[in-house]
């Protein structure tokens, strides 16, 4: 018989860029430093540490309600921390939660939550909260805090998508999406149908089209022959490729200088893909070959409807 608990993976996103920057002593020791202070704050709110992973920390609770205190608090604090921090060492976190039945092994954990939790972590941006409703079930908004159903999204691994929420965590920003009043599982559908990624609209210039997830994959790219073109030499000839994965669209980069992706309400910090994949959700923008700072960068708006 398992345990009933709540998993938390925290990531720290852009590690390989800031050893680039830093040099492996300066920037171990960074990083070293940031995962201990995790570390510290997931017990002193009740939790147990199982194992840190290199720029990650894996993390578990009995309680989920101290789990969410605990990584709201987390990206608070962090995110002063990461305003403050020269532009070359900016460390932002991604977390993901996932609560369910593991089996504690010589002092570690293996289960579905586990795995959830992880691929949550994985696909969520910098400074966001992932959480799977049956962690959020019994739970309740409280000030400043609030829940954002994302929807079904694919699990590597799982045959079922996994229904997700966001934790909005930042006091002095209001969502336009959808936030709960009440208990989450409330938020989601009864037909268990999905409600991310049945459509995509790009945007880029004078263009504008619409794709059905029916109709995926489709390529964004520099030649005439891939759906959705934008010409321009920093524009592989297939850049990115957009799929219909398990409920979610997903974008792939499949380009020769890799590709930026920034969502609606963060506009410090963007994914960074080269060779990787994320989810799509709500609205953003995507730059092509160049990132958001260079001002000439091919950009293309998506809204996932």
């Amino acid at each position: 018989m398992g345990t009933q608990v709540t998993v938390v993976f925290t990531d720290l996103h852009g590690s390989t860029a800031v050893y680039e920057s830093l040099g492996n002593v300066r920037a171990t020791q960074t990083v070293t430093d940031i995962t201990h202070w995790i570390s510290q704050q997931c017990v002193s709110h009740g939790g147990r540490v199982v194992k840190t992973l290199g720029d990650g920390v894996l993390a578990m609770f009995m309680d989920p309600q101290s789990a969410v205190r605990a990584v709201v608090e987390l990206q608070r604090t962090h995110y002063k921390r990461v305003m403050a921090a020269p532009a070359d060492a900016r460390l932002p976190m991604r977390v993901g939660l996932a609560s369910g039945e593991v089996e504690l092994v010589d002092n570690d954990c293996y289960g579905d939550a586990v795995n959830v939790a992880s691929r949550l972590c994985d696909l969520c941006g910098p400074h966001q909260i992932w959480a799977n409703s049956a962690s959020l079930t019994s739970l309740y908004e409280s000030s400043g805090v609030s829940f954002r159903p994302l929807g079904a999204i694919g699990i590597r691994g799982r045959a079922e998508p996994c229904s997700v929420s966001q934790i909005e965590w930042r006091q002095e920003e209001f969502s336009d999406f959808l936030t709960v009043n009440g208990k989450v599982e409330d938020a989601f559908p009864s037909s268990g149908s999905d409600v991310l990624g049945r459509e995509i609209e790009l945007r880029c210039m004078e263009q504008c089209k619409r794709y059905r997830s029916f109709e995926l994959p489709i390529y964004i790219g520099r030649v005439r022959a891939v759906e959705f073109r934008v010409d321009d030499p920093r524009v592989s000839r297939n850049h990115t490729r957009l799929d219909w994965r398990n409920g979610s669209i997903v974008l792939s980069d499949v380009s020769s200088y890799g590709s930026w992706v920034r969502f609606a309400g963060d506009t410090v910090s963007a994914v960074f893909l080269r060779r990787q994949e994320c989810v799509l959700h709500g609205k953003g923008e995507i730059a092509l070959g160049a990132p958001f700072s260079d001002l000439s960068a091919p950009v293309v708006s998506f809204s996932v409807l």
